[in-house]
């Protein structure tokens, strides 16, 4: 017996309105009772799509952040320059600011958790810079030999760093320098 299709305007009702509501009562305070009550729905509906709260929100951040967000025009500066501007700007004007310290701290505690995190938000985007890097190298711009990964990681930590602890503002400079930095030390 197949089960029941999947109700694309269900599943839009419950990310917007747990975005709503993560704007409004933050991370700690959102349950899923709140979602049902915004949504329309009943509590079961929304978990029979997500297990907990938390796998909810990695789908709000995933929604928040896109999950091709490095574009592939043949310009990597301009490629990575915007991709690293549109996650500032998610970071900075959005609630990602304040839900995502306490969602990688619930990360840390659950491999369930962390594996939904980083199939639906980490490494989807990931790829999507990956393949402007691989076109730089095919190119010759990009040295074939660098370790595409920690490259990956470069780029995007400083930002996330800041995210995270938020000792400093996130900015369209920061942006740049991060992707000034890493191009100085990867292109030929």
């Amino acid at each position: 017996m197949a089960g029941r299709t999947r109700d694309d305007r269900i599943d839009a009702a419950v990310l917007s309105a747990a975005r709503e509501l993560l704007d409004e009562v933050g991370y700690a305070d959102l349950s899923i009772g709140q979602v049902a009550a915004r949504a329309g729905l009943h509590r079961p509906a929304i978990y029979r799509r997500w297990p907990s709260k938390r796998h909810l929100v990695v789908d709000v951040v995933a929604d928040l952040l896109g999950l091709h967000p490095t574009p592939d025009t043949g310009d990597l500066r301009a490629d990575l320059g915007l991709a690293m501007r549109d996650l500032v700007a998610s970071l900075r004007d959005t609630c990602l600011h304040r839900v995502l310290p306490a969602l990688v701290a619930d990360l840390a505690g659950d491999e369930r958790l962390r594996a939904h995190f980083l199939a639906t938000v980490f490494e989807p985007r990931r790829r999507t810079t990956a393949t402007a890097l691989r076109s730089a190298i095919a190119r010759g711009e990009v040295d074939p030999g660098i370790d595409l990964d920690f490259v990956l990681d470069a780029v995007a930590a400083p930002i996330y760093y800041r995210a995270l602890f938020g000792h400093l503002p996130l900015s369209d400079e920061l942006a740049e320098q991060s992707v000034a930095a890493v191009l100085r030390a990867i292109t030929r």
